[in-house]
């Protein structure tokens, strides 16, 4: 049990916060509103740009920084920067070059811009729709390196990307943060940009202690929020991996998920 009431939840929001086809829903933004009535802080992140996240702010009300590219870049409701954590120029081609060994097709995102190879490749269309704004397309990234927030592996075929991430924690070691924020989509981003550090971030800002921190997600590099909160929530469409490192398992993304984890776990924890 928490020491103390829950003040602040960490949401993840792609298979948690939103639905599959990325609809925040009106249970959802209620909950979120529920929990400022308890006087319970509301904090997002996600491997989004923060252009890609700035859609939540004004239905949420969110007053909290915003954590996009899994923590690589933090920013106020205006996306004006809080703080930002880029990959070391030196690093970026190598990424690159590991990712393209193991077939995935590579994004690069620097400063707000999103730039791919390939505008036909897998799941642009659909990050597109998610973020609300368009890929530059490039034929290298060569120049690119600097200023480098997160550099995405994608693929459909789920156990390269696994392969991929392991093969990039191997070679880089702590120098890199690689983790898979969707079963098709590999992110690295700079070390100290991952969801852990997010929750540590949170948590000095505010003055909080881990204990009082709640933290809700879906995917391996939620778990790295979850050792940093007193209450930990895995979404019912979570991997099992996932799921045992949580306190409590909610339902999906599809079946409320995120309302009734803010109903029956946060502020029921809040009043007990």
């Amino acid at each position: 049990m928490p020491e103390a009431p829950i003040r602040l939840l960490l949401a993840d929001v792609d298979g948690t916060l939103v639905t599959r086809d990325k609809i925040l829903t009106d249970r959802a933004v209620e909950a979120v509103r529920a929990l400022g009535r308890k006087g319970v802080l509301f904090a997002v992140t996600s491997g989004r740009p923060p252009r890609g996240m700035s859609m939540l702010a004004g239905p949420l009300g969110l007053t909290t920084p915003i954590a996009a590219f899994n923590g690589g870049v933090l920013t106020r409701r205006d996306l004006s920067v809080v703080s930002q954590k880029s990959i070391p120029a030196g690093l970026v081609a190598p990424v690159v070059a590991l990712l393209d060994a193991y077939a995935l097709d590579v994004w690069l995102y620097r400063n707000i811009d999103w730039y791919v190879r390939d505008p036909a490749g897998p799941h642009v269309d659909r990050e597109s729709r998610t973020v609300r704004f368009a890929p530059t397309p490039v034929d290298d990234y060569a120049g690119l390196s600097d200023g480098v927030a997160k550099v995405v592996g994608v693929s459909d075929d789920h156990e390269a990307v696994a392969a991929a991430e392991q093969a990039a924690r191997s070679r880089f070691a702590d120098h890199v943060s690689a983790a898979r924020s969707q079963p098709y989509y590999l992110d690295v981003t700079h070390p100290e940009a991952n969801k852990g550090r997010v929750a540590q971030f949170l948590a000095d800002h505010y003055s909080i202690p881990p204990s009082q921190i709640a933290t809700i997600g879906d995917m391996p590099n939620d778990v790295l929020m979850f050792a940093h909160s007193g209450l930990s929530i895995a979404m019912g469409n979570a991997d099992p991996q996932v799921q045992r490192a949580a306190r409590h398992v909610t339902t999906s993304n599809e079946e409320e998920g995120f309302a009734h984890a803010v109903e029956q776990f946060v502020l029921r924890e809040r009043s007990s």
